[in-house]
């Protein structure tokens, strides 16, 4: 196995096990969604990515098309808080690959900001994009899928699990997202569709891990994962392939979880608390903080 193909994925899985397959992954262009389809075309799939910057978007088309000879992999411009923009663009994904079998929802927004400096916009924001994104995204598939009975993933996260600080609109999203799958799981398994959730903990590398956090306080971070590392992209990947491989057939609304343990550690343990949270200036240079405000106890 190539070493590209180690970089998306393990090499346990046996070539071909997608062949004629096709899935369309919202959030494709960004590090671990495009991990997770970079390993489903070199197993044999085609794809459709889909993404907000058009020129970005189809220069990881191209990039991940040149993975498997033979491979097609459209990129489509589309911004998943409109539906009829997805409407589109599964109807582009069928015309032009044929079929659509596997949804990814991995279209998603984040910063850390405390609730006295988020707005109700901003929270909107990341609700709109990360929740009502998925729900359209599933919605304007359904039909598809039930053609080709098949499988939904939502990339969820670990974040409300606990009490994350500066995390109340990513956590209210996927909690919700969560939730939406169990509620798929019940209603499109006679249908014979699963739906499951992925929670990647810390991943290295990742956009996320960049905007989230700062080397100083990184070496703690990953200290804090029993597995005493961060994850990596292709373990992400791992997991997708399992669930939308037949061995994950009988696998539906379920929440598969990739961090090391990092979640049963999870919290405010890295950072000073209460200050961390109720004074300005305790937790600065992290690429995705809000500008702070002072809060009164």
């Amino acid at each position: 196995m190539s070493a590209a193909t180690k970089k998306h994925m393990s090499p346990i899985w046996a070539p071909g096990i997608f062949e004629g397959k096709v899935v369309l992954c919202t959030g494709g262009a960004g590090s671990i969604c495009s991990t997770q389809v970079a390993a489903l075309i070199q197993l044999g799939a085609n794809a459709s990515i889909l993404g907000r910057r058009k020129d970005v978007t189809e220069a990881k088309a191209a990039e991940l098309q040149s993975l498997r000879a033979g491979s097609k992999v459209l990129g489509i411009s589309a911004d998943v808080r409109d539906y009829s923009a997805l409407v589109a663009a599964v109807k582009r994904t069928v015309e032009e690959l044929g079929r659509l079998d596997y949804v990814i929802c991995g279209a998603a927004g984040n910063f850390l900001a405390t609730v006295d400096n988020l707005s109700a916009n901003a929270f909107k924001s990341v609700i709109d994009i990360d929740l009502i994104g998925s729900y359209n995204t599933v919605k304007a598939s359904l039909d598809e899928l039930k053609k080709t009975r098949g499988k939904i993933i939502f990339v969820s996260a670990t974040l409300h699990y606990t009490g994350s600080p500066f995390q109340a609109h990513v956590s209210a999203a996927k909690a919700a997202i969560d939730a939406l799958s169990g509620v798929l799981c019940v209603e499109l398994g006679p249908y014979g569709i699963t739906s499951n959730c992925i929670a990647p903990g810390p991943i290295a590398g990742t956009e996320g891990m960049a905007r989230l956090s700062r080397p100083e306080i990184a070496s703690e971070a990953e200290r804090a994962v029993p597995i005493q590392r961060f994850g990596h992209v292709h373990e992400i990947a791992d997991a997708t392939i399992y669930l939308l491989s037949p061995a994950g057939d009988y696998v539906s609304g379920d929440v598969i979880i990739v961090d090391g343990g990092a979640w049963h550690r999870q919290g405010v343990s890295a950072l000073p608390y209460p200050e961390s949270v109720t004074r300005k200036g305790v937790v600065e240079g992290v690429k995705g903080m809000k500008q702070a405000k002072d809060s009164k106890l």
